[in-house]
């Protein structure tokens, strides 16, 4: 699995399971999934030990809100 930084997630990705902002994707063998922070965290043990690539810029929620 790589960790390397594809295009970076914009204001219009949005998480596949709530629709709040992305700030991670996922990239399968087979498309692709897009995660808010909070759904990222809840369904890591399921797609990390799948995922061809995980970009994580929940950092970005630190930078730009505040968010701890």
């Amino acid at each position: 699995m790589s960790t390397a930084t594809a295009t970076p997630l914009t204001v219009a990705d949005r998480c596949d399971r709530c629709g709040a902002q992305a700030y991670v994707r996922v990239t399968l063998p087979v498309g692709e999934l897009l995660f808010c922070a909070h759904h990222s965290r809840e369904h890591a043990d399921a797609y990390a030990s799948v995922a061809v690539e995980i970009q994580d810029e929940t950092d970005r929620l630190h930078e730009e809100h505040g968010a701890r």
